[in-house]
């Protein structure tokens, strides 16, 4: 389980691409993508996803996230710590 000084990094065998506010995210198994597999991200699920980069901790995107759209912190990390148990359920981040 991710804590606030964790360290995210996206898994390489997901491919993503973004479309206006939202990105899709599509996980690829031996080359080949899992169509069955496909998610998307709203706005802010595409704002966290974008602060994940290997270096920033949970604590440093709940914060991007509480400037971005003026929220307070307690609804940021919850917002946050929910994003990242289910991507880190189907192992599109770790």
């Amino acid at each position: 389980m991710a804590g606030l000084k964790s360290i995210l990094s996206k898994s390489a065998s997901v491919v993503n691409r973004k479309t206006g506010n939202e990105y899709v995210l599509v996980p690829i198994t031996n080359n080949i993508a899992d169509m069955n597999s496909v998610y998307t991200l709203n706005e802010t699920g595409a704002f966290i996803w974008e602060q994940i980069d290997g270096k920033r901790s949970v604590e440093e995107v709940i914060n991007a996230l509480t400037a971005e759209y003026d929220i307070d912190f307690k609804n940021a990390e919850a917002d946050v710590f929910s994003f990242v148990e289910n991507m880190s359920k189907y192992l599109i981040i770790h």
